[in-house]
């Protein structure tokens, strides 16, 4: 059995030791439960999905895994000077490569993708342009929108993890403030945010693992 994560600086774990991150620890817990998974993290730092779309052949295609799970958007929804107040990727390119992203999986071999939309930042302030009039955290909802109406669009075989709902419900119930769960930077995971990334999907893909392996799907 194969799962096979692709992503972004997000599944990569930038700025935390190795064993803290969120992928890390589902290898990990894969063994501890005696099951038999390749896991391998196709994460790139700074990776839009545009970008993916041009290494998926040789990251994912090439290994046919039977899980898959992508995790995009907090780089296509940024705003870079050098674009003069475009996103790195549109919302109707990002909407579309996301598409593509799962028909290349499915086409390849996968039983199940999981999409994740993406947590919460503190990156509230404006963005530095005329034609904005919203923060980079106003983006990044407006991209996870896109993610749950895609998911939700798509066959039963498409899971949604709705990390940004589940951060949301952690920080109302007072187990965490935001700060808590999120690096200096505001935006990538602390060991905390990794925890809760773990604890939302690991239970999920065990779950579709031993369905497959004993032919369920």
């Amino acid at each position: 059995m194969k799962v096979f994560f692709f992503g972004d600086s997000i599944c990569y774990g930038q700025g935390i030791s190795v064993h803290k991150g969120w992928i890390p620890k589902i290898s990990s817990a894969f063994e501890d439960n005696k099951l038999d998974v390749l896991v391998a993290n196709s994460a790139v730092n700074g990776r839009t999905t545009r970008q993916a779309l041009e290494t998926m052949p040789f990251e994912i295609q090439n290994y046919k895994p039977e899980i898959l799970i992508v995790q995009f958007g907090m780089n296509d929804c940024n705003y870079w000077l050098s674009d003069k107040g475009l996103p790195r990727v549109s919302k109707k390119s990002f909407k579309a490569n996301l598409e593509e992203i799962i028909t290349r999986g499915f086409n390849f071999g996968c039983k199940k993708i999981f999409l994740n939309t993406n947590h919460p930042t503190l990156k509230n302030q404006k963005l530095p342009f005329n034609n904005i009039s919203f923060s980079y955290q106003e983006s990044n909802e407006h991209y996870n929108e896109i993610i749950r109406e895609l998911a939700s669009s798509l066959t039963k075989n498409v899971i949604l993890n709705d990390l940004e709902k589940v951060f949301i419900e952690t920080c109302n119930q007072k187990k965490y403030n935001l700060s808590d769960l999120l690096l200096e930077d505001k935006i990538h995971l602390s060991s905390k945010g990794h925890e809760i990334y773990f604890n939302t999907i690991f239970f999920k893909i065990i779950d579709e693992v031993k369905k497959i392996n004993q032919n369920e799907i």
